[in-house]
């Protein structure tokens, strides 16, 4: 398909709350967007208990509070799993959610999870490549902080492990929340297209969705962007979220770009056909011409309209006798 695959990431935007998570899943669908996004994790398993969190995380959350505690508060269950995927089922919008450890990874295999995405913090993490890779399955990777070396190792493991690699989709990312314009890098992005002749996209945590629009015009064949009901509620990644009329503006977007993009053949669109006779211009005669008279630089001139001879002709008609007398402004 020549469709954009856009994921509404809704990530841990929930705040812990079923309730949040169902009206995330209500504005992605309306939003247009073909998948919304979770994350699924144990926070034992993701994280020591002793482990910072990061610049942007302490300046969104409770400063006292460690990334642990954070991550705890943020987790999702198999029945909560269950209800959201029957919710987005209901709300024709595909369930996704990126795993984090290896239980989670094999509780998203059990629920018949379509695409796996490997977020950017995974992809030097080699037992959990090579569990994702025996999958065999779609497969989106996200390289924030990664150099190209570390991309190529990634889809070395994927692939020697089982997936195959017109299954997999390459995002270029960069993992700032919100990430500075300077680094964004977007060129990049193309580079690993080219580099490893995969399909690409790009995980955008900038602030608005001029970067999105840009990447989708270079190509990119999946768009991930965070959204939130509010940015100004607690939370990690809320402050540099979408909000609602933002996501829906953002997909609005992508999709007229998406047409606007057409074929590579160069010719006349069909709605510019009719203008071809007003805009272009033809042979005619700049002053009275007698019939036997010899047409030439003298007694012709190019104007409007279009539907005559093609002043590309010229050279043949200079030195022709006129068949019969014209008018100023006659078509020859």
């Amino acid at each position: 398909m020549n469709k954009v695959f856009i994921i509404a990431e809704a990530g841990v935007n929930h705040n812990g709350s079923l309730e949040l998570a169902k009206k995330l899943i209500d504005v992605a669908s309306e939003s247009g967007a073909d998948a919304v996004k979770f994350q699924t994790f144990k926070a034992e398993k993701l994280v020591s208990k002793n482990a910072e969190k990061a610049d942007y995380q302490k300046e969104t959350t409770d400063k006292t509070e460690s990334q642990f505690d954070m991550i705890k508060k943020l987790e999702l269950d198999l029945d909560t799993h269950k209800e959201l995927m029957a919710y987005c089922k209901n709300k024709n919008i595909m369930f996704l959610s990126t795993p984090f450890d290896h239980d989670s990874i094999e509780l998203l295999e059990t629920l018949g999870l379509e695409i796996f995405k490997i977020p950017s913090g995974e992809i030097t993490n080699l037992p959990y490549l090579r569990h994702i890779g025996k999958l065999d399955k779609e497969v989106i990777l996200s390289t924030g902080m990664a150099d190209i070396g570390e991309i190529e190792d990634a889809l070395d493991v994927l692939i020697s492990s089982g997936t195959k690699k017109e299954n997999i989709t390459v995002l270029h990312a960069n993992t700032m929340y919100p990430t500075p314009m300077e680094d964004v890098n977007l060129k990049a992005m193309v580079t690993i297209g080219n580099t490893f002749d995969i399909a690409f996209g790009y995980s955008d945590h900038t602030l608005g969705i001029e970067v999105d629009i840009a990447a989708v015009a270079m190509g990119a064949s999946v768009i991930e962007k965070h959204f939130t009901l509010d940015k100004t509620m607690e939370g990690p990644d809320h402050k540099a979220s979408l909000e609602p009329c933002e996501l829906k503006a953002m997909v609005k977007a992508i999709r007229s770009i998406e047409v606007a993009l057409g074929s590579s053949i160069k010719k006349q669109s069909k709605s510019e056909i009719p203008n071809m006779q007003i805009a272009r211009k033809s042979i005619v005669a700049s002053c009275h011409i007698k019939k036997g008279e010899v047409l030439s630089e003298k007694n012709m001139t190019v104007k409007r309209p279009g539907n005559g001879i093609n002043p590309m002709r010229w050279d043949e008609i200079v030195g022709i006798m006129a068949q019969r007398d014209y008018m100023e402004d006659e078509l020859i």
